[in-house]
């Protein structure tokens, strides 16, 4: 463990939505939309955060087509997870002192 924070979960966004698919179930995948509209986030910005955090392999992308249109799904990997408690366990450290 480091008594830093994680570059690539540190900033706000990108912190948002870790958080946001960490607390679904295990790998549980959410689809773009939802991801979008539950963090009033613009596409724009938030295809942005997760593609610094899917080539950091904290998050796995997949795209289907379903219904004749295309639709992206968003979940945390395991390397994420582990990632994700890193920081949380850091924050606490830094937290006490």
């Amino acid at each position: 463990m480091s008594d830093t924070l994680d570059p690539v979960i540190h900033p706000a966004s990108r912190l948002r939505i870790m958080t946001t698919l960490y607390r679904m179930d295990h790998g549980h995948p959410i689809s773009f939309q939802e991801l979008a509209t539950s963090l009033r986030m613009t596409s724009g910005n938030l295809a942005v955060h997760l593609r610094r955090l899917e080539h950091a392999r904290y998050i796995r992308i997949d795209k289907s087509i379903e219904l004749k249109k295309p639709v992206t799904r968003i979940a945390l990997t395991a390397s994420g997870r582990r990632a994700f408690n890193n920081y949380l366990e850091t924050l606490q450290q830094l937290l006490q002192g």
